[in-house]
């Protein structure tokens, strides 16, 4: 069993603003599956993915325009409307989620993970992990080094164990003192 917490949702997006006066709202995308928005017939809006009071909203259309999706749902038919919800989470029920592959795991699998080095090193537990654009920047609570912060790419990432709850890294040169 794991000793993670599964949210209730996976978030797709964060409702920034509303777009026009007809109701349609920019949506910052969270997901690497943005195309999915189209295909989906209802999403959830909630102020975050364990929320117990996520309300379902019918999706009537969903179009891309400079790196956001500008999403009308049914019942928001005004800008009045779609101001109210500003700011809260776009999620999908965790039972129509996509699949993953193989490799792949939810972010929220990898919180609480104990990170080592490939010597072995134990180094602390991921407590967040913040997604740059570039690459992401794991954060872990180090007992001995304080909070670290690790940028994630082919050179550092050496496996991800989930069954084993281990995250192995090569530390880059000069992230950690040596005195």
């Amino acid at each position: 069993m794991p000793d993670y917490a599964e949210p209730k949702y996976l978030l797709l997006g964060k409702i920034e603003r509303p777009h026009g006066v007809r109701g349609e709202l920019r949506v910052r995308i969270l997901t690497d599956y943005p195309e999915r928005l189209k295909s989906l017939k209802h999403v959830y809006l909630g102020s975050d993915p364990n929320t117990s009071r996520a309300k379902a909203y019918e999706i009537k259309s969903v179009r891309f325009h400079k790196g956001a999706a500008l999403v009308t749902f049914a019942d928001v038919p005004s800008r009045n409307e779609a101001e109210l919800l500003r700011g809260q989470m776009v999620m999908i029920d965790m039972a129509n989620a996509v699949p993953l592959d193989d490799d792949e795991v939810y972010l929220y699998q990898l919180i609480g993970m104990d990170v080592q080095t490939s010597a072995g090193e134990k180094l602390g537990k991921l407590r967040d992990v913040l997604e740059t654009g570039a690459n992401d920047v794991y954060i872990v609570d180090s007992p001995q080094y304080g909070e670290l912060l690790i940028p994630i790419h082919e050179d550092t990432l050496i496996d991800t164990d989930v069954d084993e709850r281990l995250i192995t890294v090569e530390l880059p040169d000069g992230l950690i003192s040596e005195d």
